[in-house]
């Protein structure tokens, strides 16, 4: 089932903000691109405190037994949109890991022009641009 993106005011860190849910304490989140992890939820919050201008919003989140794929955009703090999904494995109602992927915005390559449409991504939709995001 997918949600959109909601209001509830969540006191956690910013991962628990985007998936949702609680993470364990022994959660583990990686980051694929840059070949790293971070274990327990104390450590994550200390990487996230390493971005104090990060802004961002959720798009949607999709919600299944075992797991959480959110889709979100954030501004970490130098006016740059970037466009990301992270999904979360579920245990017993808790997210144990974590895995984000993020992308800045690109051009459309010239040799696909005629063959692609644009894509409808209206500023406050799923695809929020940087004046419709917060800080959490």
């Amino acid at each position: 089932m997918s949600t959109p993106a909601g209001g509830a005011d969540h006191s956690g860190t910013r991962v628990e903000y985007l998936i949702g849910v609680p993470l364990h304490a022994d959660a583990v989140r990686q980051w694929p691109q840059m070949r790293e992890l971070v274990r327990g939820r104390e450590r994550i919050a200390q990487i996230e405190a390493g971005f104090p201008e990060l802004r961002l919003e959720v798009g949607r989140r999709h919600r299944l037994p075992e797991a959480v794929i959110v889709e979100w955009s954030a501004d970490y703090g130098d006016g740059k949109l970037y466009r990301n999904v992270t999904i979360a494995e579920l245990r017993d109602g808790l997210a144990v890991t974590v895995t984000d992927y993020w992308g800045a915005p690109a051009d459309t390559p010239g040799w696909r022009t005629g063959r692609t449409e644009a894509l409808d991504m209206p500023a406050d939709g799923i695809w929020k641009d940087t004046a419709h995001l917060g800080s959490h």
